[in-house]
C-alpha cells in the first residue's frame, strides 16, 4: 500500500528536465504505511504549472482512498483558463457526494503563468505558503476557505500574486508546524521560517531536504504522528515563444 500510494505522486526529479522556465521538488512521508497528505503538480498548458497541496482528515486507508479522489478531482477540473474558486467549488460539491466516511480535506492550489509570473491560486482552510524574493522567505497572510468535502453549497474566491525570476514558493501540510519533540514542544512556523531563510539562496530539492533535516533534529527520537509534506517551486526566467 505505501509503494503504490508513493507511485501515485509525482516522484521522479527532476520533474520536467526540458523547461527553463521553473525548478520543483516534492516529497511526503507518511506517519503510517498509508498517509492522507498529498501533493501534485502538472502542466494545465504550454506556459501554465498547476501545483497543489492538501492534507485529508483521519488517518489509514480511508484516507488514502478519499486522497486519491480528491486528488483526481483537482487536477480533472484543473483546465486553461478556469477561475481557480470554481475548480474548488466544483471539486467541493463532487466530494461531498462521495463522503461516506466523513472526512474532509485542506487543499491550496496555484497556477503559475509562466510568461508573466503571476499565481493564481486558491486556498480551502490550508496552511500559509511562504514566498522567497530577494529578501528572504515570508509567509503569504491568505485568508484560508473552508475546508473542501466540509460543507456543500461552499463557494470559494482565488486569488493572485506575482512572483519574479529567482522567487521560491514553499508549500506544505501541518505534519512539518506540528511536528512534536519528547517535551510535547512543537515545531512551529517560527522555526520553520528560520530553516527557510538560512537556505533561502538553494534549490527547491536542497530546501525540503534542509528543512526535513532540521525538523529531525528538532524532534530527535520523539515519534512521527503526522504525515509530513512539503514542496517548493522556483520561478526561474519567463516562458519564451520558440521561433518558427
Amino acid at each position: 500500500a505505501t509503494q503504490i500510494q508513493a507511485s501515485m505522486l509525482p516522484c521522479i526529479f527532476p520533474a520536467f528536465p526540458e523547461r527553463r522556465e521553473f525548478d520543483i521538488y516534492a516529497a511526503m512521508d507518511p506517519a503510517k504505511e498509508v498517509g492522507g497528505d498529498f501533493y501534485d503538480f502538472f502542466m494545465v498548458d504550454q506556459t501554465h504549472l498547476a501545483v497543489v497541496m492538501a492534507d485529508v482528515s483521519g488517518k489509514g486507508v480511508p484516507a488514502a482512498l478519499f486522497m486519491v479522489i480528491g486528488k483526481t478531482l483537482i487536477k480533472d477540473h484543473t483546465l486553461p483558463g478556469r477561475d481557480l474558486g470554481e475548480v474548488f467549488s466544483e471539486v467541493n460539491r463532487l466530494l461531498c457526494e462521495a463522503n461516506s466516511e466523513g472526512l474532509f480535506i485542506t487543499a491550496f492550489e496555484g497556477v503559475l503563468d509562466l510568461k508573466t509570473g503571476e499565481l493564481c491560486y486558491v486556498n480551502a482552510g490550508h496552511e500559509m505558503p511562504f514566498v522567497g524574493r530577494a529578501g528572504g522567505f515570508e509567509a503569504q497572510k491568505i485568508r484560508p476557505g473552508f475546508v473542501l468535502a466540509g460543507m456543500e453549497g461552499v463557494r470559494y474566491r482565488a486569488g493572485s500574486l506575482t512572483l519574479q525570476p529567482g522567487d521560491k514558493l514553499f508549500q506544505y501540510t501541518d505534519g512539518v508546524t506540528e511536528a512534536t519533540d519528547a517535551g510535547n514542544n512543537l515545531y512551529g512556523m517560527d522555526r520553520l521560517s528560520e530553516a527557510l531563510n538560512a537556505h533561502a539562496s538553494e534549490s527547491p530539492q536542497q530546501i525540503c531536504a534542509a528543512v526535513r533535516a532540521d525538523i529531525d533534529a528538532f524532534v530527535k527520537e520523539a515519534p512521527q504522528f503526522d504525515d509530513i509534506t512539503m514542496l517548493c517551486l522556483e520561478y526561474k526566467q519567463p516562458f519564451e515563444e520558440k521561433e518558427s
